[in-house]
């Protein structure tokens, strides 16, 4: 079993469509077990702009760092977690790409059958707002889906299709949070891409919006990584 890193700093990255908000429940636990915790507000508009600004926030942290990404999150700490100060990473529901992957190859296509991201203008995409509850987080309150669904951050053409270049999971100990019940990354997809980067796995009966209905089994998670 991978042993943790000894961080005592993390860092949490999130997805498409949301904002870092979002992550405010893991946020409070964390913090509460005396962890320092940074937040990465991702513009979202193209990978390499997502990994500078993670970077950036990488960088301003006094020590090792526990990188931590959420869905489309989970690119943007394939390539920034290269990083040196960067000790562990953490994929919460999360994209796993390999050198030369995109987001969009493995499974974020607006093309695909069934898909509720549609475009809302040239190049930019959310999710359809009307089927956001079921595909986003189908065991959050009615009402915080309804918000999420109207406050969403558009993602741009140069996230989606972003090739990784580097995958930091191929030399940093690695941690993977399957959410079994999720309708935007199939579970088995999610299994392929943890045993691919020797994940150290754990499965939770959770909506692709884990981190927010289930964030204490998230935080449990990101806790073993720091070890």
């Amino acid at each position: 079993m991978t042993t943790g890193s000894g961080a005592r700093n993390i860092v949490l990255v999130h997805g498409a469509f949301v904002d870092g908000s979002s992550w405010r429940a893991v946020y409070d636990l964390l913090t509460g077990d005396g962890y320092h915790v940074a937040v990465v507000q991702n513009p979202t508009l193209s990978l390499s702009g997502d990994v500078a600004a993670t970077r950036q926030v990488i960088d301003a942290q006094d020590g090792r760092v526990v990188l931590v990404g959420h869905s489309y999150g989970g690119a943007v700490i394939t390539e920034a977690g290269v990083h040196d100060k960067v000790a562990a990473l953490v994929y919460i529901a999360a994209f796993a790409p390999d050198e030369g992957e995109s987001v969009r190859a493995l499974g974020g296509d607006p093309d695909a059958p069934g898909s509720p991201i549609v475009p809302v203008s040239e190049g930019f995409w959310c999710q359809d707002r009307a089927k956001f509850h079921d595909s986003f987080g189908a065991d959050l309150p009615a009402a915080d889906a309804v918000f999420m669904a109207d406050s969403q951050v558009p993602w741009g053409a140069d996230a989606m299709a972003g090739r990784v270049t580097h995958p930091a999971w191929r030399g940093k100990p690695t941690w993977y949070l399957i959410a079994t019940e999720d309708r935007m990354i199939p579970s088995s997809a999610q299994r392929a891409m943890a045993q691919r980067a020797s994940a150290t796995t754990v499965e939770v009966a959770a909506s692709h919006a884990v981190y927010m209905s289930q964030p204490r089994a998230v935080a449990a998670l990101i806790r073993r990584a720091c070890g």
